[in-house]
């Protein structure tokens, strides 16, 4: 036990800017009181690493050869139109998503109609790898979507060596991994999945596909919060992230860029998941409209911008009366702590009776509003719902409400007015402004109001 001690004493650390000594490490010099300034005593010190022979010297940036950064489709023009227009050479995707949202579907379909559509230079190789099935089960799968293809190759590999084999025997130009979370590295300790095994699987794919030039595409998993499972520095070793969102119950599927080294952020791709697979939606606006021809009071229409494409939705309230003491608030589709704040300037600022009463709100098509400009749209049709008289035939809404009562201008308003002139709406309630920043479609009769009383009244007129 003496030698222990001995030994556990003689571990010492020391400050850098004053010298006091302590016996185990603290983040403030207890002396001078320096933050970070405690360092062991007698530990190795940081080496500097020596120049090394240069392979590839620099060259000026106007010989660097572009077309080697040029886009290739990948078959699939909503996942090009996220991408930047297709995915480049030497490039690494990650799509993550929650389970059984589609993932695998959407990729196999790329996978298929790439290794189809090679382009002028004729089929490319495609390499499949999955850790999560079998063989038998993708096939299956490829069968049912119609992605089959000659040049396609598929393997059922989890280890990594294994899958870096595959990928200098078959020479791909498109490799795909489902998922990054079930390979793993016999040179790592630990299972699958785990921060080591990732971090060490991706930094081998990534160094693969940019020695090779060829095209990675990664699926992750997401944790219960939907962020990306693993280390965090995955997505900075990727070029891009691609969210894939959507609602379990709902066909709609929406596939976001959260991070793109060769394209904008700010696109929506859309598809419709379906029994025979996945399928893009160039124009999904219809999905989120009822369809009916009569007039029912507690509904109103809105138009939204995912990313640069407007959509419209429709928003349905239902108003009750109710014995409890508490009266239910219940949301599909939309945010209920937004919800809950609108229903609060209703009462406030526009006087509506809903204190006592149920309140119910959703969306048509399992569509999911979180842009604020939907607000507007929310707070006519409770309106509607609560006077029982229906908003005019062809009227659409948008815009911000704050809890003074206002109703604040939003981005993209005159590709919003465009968007429902197009979809046959000839009537808008708009934040007031609209008119003089810009051109109107002439067939759109747009109604500026200041606030949510002035929105109320505006609607309540014949």
């Amino acid at each position: 036990m003496a030698a222990k001690s001995s030994a556990r004493s003689a571990a010492a650390y020391q400050c850098s800017e004053c010298g006091w000594q302590t016996s185990k490490w603290i983040g403030r010099c207890g002396e001078c009181q320096a933050w970070g300034s405690i360092s062991e005593v007698g530990a190795v010190k940081v080496r500097t690493t020596a120049a090394g022979a240069v392979e590839r010297p620099a060259v000026p940036i106007g010989e660097v050869d572009a077309r080697r950064a040029v886009a290739r489709s990948t078959g699939v023009p909503e996942f090009d139109r996220v991408l930047g227009g297709g995915i480049v050479p030497g490039a690494v995707v990650l799509v993550a998503g929650e389970p059984g949202i589609g993932k695998s579907t959407l990729l196999l379909d790329v996978a298929g109609r790439a290794a189809r559509e090679g382009g002028p230079e004729g089929e490319r190789r495609v390499l499949y790898v999955t850790g999560e099935e079998s063989a038998a089960q993708v096939r299956t799968r490829a069968e049912r979507i119609e992605a089959m293809a000659c040049t396609l190759f598929l393997a059922s590999e989890t280890d990594l060596a294994t899958v870096l084999g595959q990928i200098e025997r078959v020479e791909p130009e498109l490799v795909i991994v489902d998922s990054v979370q079930t390979i793993s590295s016999g040179e790592i300790d630990g299972a699958a999945g785990n921060v080591g095994q990732v971090r060490e699987v991706a930094a081998a794919l990534i160094q693969a596909a940019k020695s090779r030039g060829i095209a990675v595409l990664l699926v992750g998993h997401v944790t219960k919060d939907g962020s990306i499972a693993g280390p965090r520095v995955l997505e900075h070793l990727v070029d891009v992230v691609v969210q894939f969102e959507g609602d379990r119950h709902s066909r709609l599927r929406l596939v976001r860029a959260v991070k793109n080294r060769f394209g904008p952020t700010d696109e929506v791709g859309c598809f419709d998941l379906s029994d025979v697979g996945i399928v893009g939606l160039a124009d999904p606006s219809g999905l989120f409209l009822s369809g009916r021809t009569a007039e029912v009071p507690g509904t109103c229409v809105t138009v939204t911008l995912e990313g640069r494409r407007p959509m419209v939705t429709e928003v349905q309230a239902l108003v009750d009366a109710t014995d409890l003491p508490t009266p239910r608030r219940a949301t599909s589709g939309l945010d209920r702590g937004r919800v809950d704040m609108i229903l609060a300037v209703l009462a406030r600022r526009a006087r509506a009776p809903i204190g006592k009463q149920d309140v119910y709100l959703s969306t048509v098509g399992g569509v999911r509003l979180t842009e604020p400009a939907s607000d507007l749209a929310v707070a006519l049709a409770v309106a509607s719902a609560v006077t029982d008289r229906p908003v005019r035939a062809g009227t659409c809404a948008f815009g911000e409400v704050g809890l003074a009562g206002e109703v604040r201008p939003v981005t993209g308003a005159h590709r919003r007015l465009s968007e429902a002139a197009r979809l046959g709406f000839r009537y808008a309630v708009v934040p007031k402004g609209v008119l003089g920043a810009g051109p109107v479609p002439p067939e759109v009769q747009v109604v500026e109001v200041g606030t949510v009383l002035e929105a109320v009244q505006a609607l309540a007129a014949p």
